[in-house]
């Protein structure tokens, strides 16, 4: 064989390995994953939620890439654990995005933790969806942010009305209120709710006052609205202030006639269990409990899904609360993703906005601010709680729906008749 003959098979053979590593590597890129970044609460107060909503986003991860992906990539989610502290969140997103060069962002758990995030977003011009943030695009107006909490289009509001409308059924009506909130985000929208409302039913208020979130004792607290002898008393608590408010209330025996309203982590199985009998009577609000008007297609089935990975997880056993909302965002993001056939920020944000979405939690429709088209905000009493046996809170025999008339499931009982 001639040198040239030599040299030009060469020429080939290099040529077509050549070709071969850049199909290879070419196949490579078309399976980099695309990759959802986000903090959440992972140790802190808010670590109970937020493991229970990461666990539900890892198995909408496991389902999808199960199909094939999105786009024909597997998803990664790339997590940082946000220590349920305001400041941390920031630092937390400009890595995700600036170092880790995720394609997306969603929110970790909560309104504290996602308004420290907003600006940042902001700056990136990223689609953003939030989790279980109340109001917290009512100030920024930002057209890329989407709240997968179904507080609607008045979210302060929608909080505590439910709270209103089954205490104003009352006979005799109520004529006065006190309002308690921690100094924090989330708390002061929701009591900035409370008031309105209370202004437009013209209810006298006799006590509003806020305490600083490291507050430990709340006896002093409750004494001092007891002092004031209103018929209704508002809270507005994340989960560690939610358990010494209603400790405190047992304790010092307040004799109003409907508490609660917007106490966080009374929701969690772990507070219900710690707590037992002690929130027999107290009204909460809650997104989802199996009733059946509320057993969405695909809801029981991850349900089924969540529970059998729970114990080994430590998280929350039963996860009516966060996890099929957690679960919920991801399908929306998903299936934007799959309609738009890519991850531009923009297209997904105008095909979110204009597109009702299927999703375990039922129908959502996003309008003003991001915020829910409709409210579906449940008012629900603890009742006939007895020890703190677990299994009594797998069912709903412990929680009555009081509100909205379609899921209602039970009838209200003033808070000394339910103490009995």
């Amino acid at each position: 064989m001639g040198v040239s003959r030599v040299a030009r098979c060469g020429t080939l053979l290099w040529a077509v390995a050549l070709t071969l590593c850049l199909a290879a590597s070419g196949a490579v890129r078309a399976a980099e994953p695309i990759k959802i970044g986000l903090g959440m609460a992972l140790t802190g107060g808010l670590a109970g939620g937020g493991k229970s909503a990461l666990l539900a986003m890892q198995i909408w991860q496991e389902d999808v890439n199960a199909k094939g992906g999105l786009l024909g990539r597997p998803v990664q989610l790339v997590y940082y654990d946000d220590q349920t502290n305001p400041p941390t969140v920031p630092g937390i997103y400009a890595k995700l995005l600036d170092v880790d060069k995720v394609d997306l962002v969603v929110s970790g758990y909560g309104t504290n933790m996602i308004a420290p995030a907003m600006p940042v977003m902001i700056q990136h011009n990223k689609l953003f969806m939030g989790l279980f943030g109340l109001a917290v695009n009512s100030q920024f107006h930002y057209p890329k942010y989407f709240s997968m909490l179904p507080t609607g289009p008045d979210p302060k509001g929608a909080f505590s009305r439910g709270f209103f409308d089954v205490a104003m059924k009352g006979n005799p009506k109520p004529k006065t209120l006190a309002i308690v909130a921690e100094d924090a985000e989330f708390a002061q929208n929701a009591a900035d709710g409370a008031r309105a409302i209370a202004k437009q039913l013209g209810l006298k208020i006799v006590y509003d006052r806020n305490y600083p979130p490291t507050t430990t004792d709340f006896t002093p607290i409750v004494r001092a609205v007891q002092a004031t002898e209103p018929d209704m008393v508002y809270v507005a608590s994340y989960p560690p202030g939610s358990v010494g408010m209603t400790r405190a209330i047992n304790e010092v025996g307040l004799k109003a006639r409907y508490v609660g309203g917007g106490m966080v982590g009374l929701q969690f199985t772990a507070i219900k269990q710690q707590l037992g009998p002690a929130i027999n009577g107290l009204l909460d609000y809650d997104f989802w409990i199996p009733a059946p008007t509320m057993q969405f297609p695909g809801i029981l089935e991850f349900l089924k899904k969540y529970q059998a990975k729970a114990p080994a997880a430590g998280v929350d056993p039963v996860g009516w609360y966060l996890p099929p909302f957690a679960y919920a965002e991801l399908q929306v993001l998903g299936d934007a993703i799959e309609a738009t056939k890519g991850l531009d920020q923009d297209k997904l944000a105008d095909y979110i906005r204009t597109h009702t979405f299927k999703t375990i939690v039922g129908d959502v429709t996003f309008g003003k601010d991001g915020e829910w088209s409709k409210s579906r905000v449940l008012e629900v009493q603890f009742h006939d709680i007895k020890g703190n046996d677990v299994d009594q809170f797998k069912t709903t025999g412990t929680e009555a729906i009081l509100e909205p008339a379609q899921y209602k499931t039970g009838d209200l009982t003033p808070f000394a008749e339910a103490k009995k």
